[in-house]
């Protein structure tokens, strides 16, 4: 083709014919090709330079990686589980070369870089918005869902450079490990909640496809984060332990290892002493009131959260008086340290009905959503009403990190209680629902709660948990201890119609432990069921240990590959308050009583 900055030879630019002589015409010619061979000349080197970086890409130093940090990237991505993807996004990152030099460096710039890919996904959901005006309902709101946790997803990320920043030294290195660990965890799980919302109708898919690549980019990205943190937290907490072994003199140094034991409850440690208080006091103060009847500061829940400061640092206690509150609740992310006080779970009831058949995602269908961290609530019934033909309906959504319930109900059939992310401990509460009327991603401990399975649709079957873990490196899972599982009133009389079993995988790394826990024989003798064939029978972690009662027994439980009963209590330990949502921090400065045993 002629360029066309030139032009045809021998035409002006006004197209007339220009006359010149043999003489002329030869120069240029000549000209012409002498031209011609420089610029093949340049083409041959470029494409020689580039086909010897294209052949050598696997094995050679890329030219902004000093040889020295090439050393230490491959080795940190090494532990991961896409490292190709680690290498090449660190390596294609410009004017690296003296900013690697030790593992935590790599872990930093992976977070950075995967922050820009999540910002990317952001202005992609805002186009199909714009580009797209034959979205349905549950459309629209799955890509708000999306917006929503890819906002968390900044906040997540954001935090872990922090505390990658200030690593090992502003806290001990179990909080360290533990808190790094829940941000990134949460951070992945977003990505799949985000495309979850585009499952419930084929009609969603060219939605879901359009998102597709973005979200699981991220999700990957997120997780090479996760394995090399992992990695070097695990390490440097194993180097710790081994001193402090030899420190004092051979001595079991895991005694950091320790449950706050409180009026008979095993707290996390991350409880403070006056939540405690709060959780337990007879009487507590309240900074607001909501009463239906016009008797307080504000007559719905909303209007009380709406007040609430935020980002606040102190505990705002919202008292919300006996009635029945019909309304669609959310504790956003920058309201944290706020409480729920009831006037007593029978009396308090905030209630909905939102659901998939009718049009919201399941996301979208919680009763009550808490997305603000140090979240607490006491004496009062979350409920979802639209029951069990209505298929997914939330009653509550927990999201936010370090949060609490006491004395609770968790009401609803399909999807009552969605433990979304982030560390999450109930205690004395009661649950009861149908189909995974526990489930989500969170890393949650039940203690001392009843759970109960409620009658179902015909035809269905009850699960009492669905946990979503996707990666085997998410610090996450569903915790069941000394509980009580048996069945709703309207269920026992005909429980012999409609199997209830302890759980399924709903994601490929499904992570459920039930120990010390009372079960009746409302749970078929195989304990367990498959999700699809035999997806994630050999990924999962299914565990049991020292259970009662008549549906307790094991010898004809499953035999897959994931499942096992705890026969060590060391392992046991694993899974208390104190190790699985506690960070597994020395405790000696509160002043509490510990426990070392179950």
């Amino acid at each position: 083709m002629t360029n066309p900055k030139l032009g045809y030879a021998g035409i002006s630019d006004s197209g007339n014919h220009i006359p010149s002589s043999k003489k002329n015409h030869k120069k240029l010619l000549l000209s012409l090709l002498a031209t011609l061979l420089v610029a093949a000349s340049l083409v041959a080197i470029v494409v020689g330079v580039k086909n010897k970086n294209s052949d050598n890409s696997a094995t050679s130093t890329p030219l902004s990686l000093s040889h020295h940090s090439h050393t230490i990237v491959k080795s940190a991505c090494s532990s991961t589980f896409y490292p190709e993807l680690c290498y090449s996004a660190i390596a294609s990152e410009p004017n690296v070369t003296h900013k690697i030099t030790t593992n935590r460096d790599v872990i930093q710039l992976s977070l950075k870089i995967t922050f820009r890919a999540v910002e990317q996904n952001y202005f992609t959901v805002k186009k199909l918005f714009t580009e797209h005006d034959d979205l349905t309902k549950r459309e629209k709101t799955a890509l708000h869902d999306c917006l929503e946790t890819i906002d968390e997803t900044l906040d997540e990320l954001r935090e872990a450079q922090h505390n990658l920043e200030l690593y090992p030294n502003k806290k001990t290195l179990y909080q360290h490990a533990d808190d790094l660990k829940t941000l990134i965890s949460a951070a992945i799980t977003n990505q799949v909640t985000c495309l979850d919302g585009f499952s419930h109708d084929d009609a969603d898919k060219h939605v879901r496809k359009a998102l597709e690549k973005g979200q699981v980019h991220v999700e990957h990205m997120c997780s090479n984060a996760l394995a090399m943190t992992k990695n070097m937290t695990d390490s440097d907490i194993a180097n710790y332990e081994y001193n402090m072994r030899v420190e004092n003199n051979g001595q079991n140094g895991n005694s950091n290892r320790k449950l706050l034991v409180e009026n008979d409850v095993e707290w996390p440690e991350w409880i403070s002493a006056a939540d405690r208080r709060l959780l337990q006091a007879s009487t507590v103060k309240a900074d607001v009131t909501v009463a239906a009847d016009g008797s307080g500061d504000f007559k719905t829940v909303t209007e009380a959260v709406d007040a609430a400061p935020l980002k606040s640092s102190k505990r705002f206690v919202i008292r919300i008086k006996a009635g029945v509150y019909r309304e669609n609740v959310e504790v956003p992310k920058k309201k944290n340290n706020i409480m729920f006080l009831g006037d007593g779970r029978t009396n308090t009831i905030i209630t909905a009905s939102r659901n998939v058949v009718d049009g919201s995602t399941t996301f979208h269908s919680a009763t009550v959503a808490v997305v603000g961290s140090n979240f607490l609530a006491r004496d009062l019934t979350f409920q979802n009403t639209a029951g069990p033909s209505k298929h997914q309906a939330v009653a509550l959504r927990v999201g936010g990190d370090l949060s609490a319930f006491f004395n609770c109900d968790i009401l609803a059939f399909q999807d009552t209680l969605y433990v979304h992310n982030n560390r999450q401990f109930f205690v004395k509460c009661l649950i009861a629902g149908t189909v995974d009327f526990i489930f989500g991603n969170s890393a949650v401990v039940f203690q001392d709660c009843d759970i109960h399975a409620r009658l179902p649709s015909s035809g269905q079957k009850n699960m009492v948990t669905a946990q979503g873990r996707v990666d085997p490196n998410q610090n996450t899972g569903i915790v069941i201890q000394k509980c009580r599982i048996g069945a709703t009133n309207d269920l026992e009389s005909v429980k012999k119609n409609f199997k209830t079993y302890l759980g399924r995988p709903w994601k490929e790394y499904s992570r459920t432990v039930i120990m010390q826990s009372s079960i009746s024989d409302v749970i078929d003798p195989i304990g367990w069921h498959e999700w699809s064939g035999n997806f994630g029978l050999s990924t999962l972690v299914y565990r049991e240990y020292q259970n009662t009662g008549p549906g307790a027994g094991t010898s004809n439980r499953v035999t897959w590959k994931g499942y096992k009963v705890i026969t060590d209590t060391a392992e046991a330990r694993e899974y208390t308050p104190g190790s699985f949502i506690g960070g597994s921090s020395w405790l000696g400065s509160t002043g509490f009583p510990f426990s070392l045993g179950l």
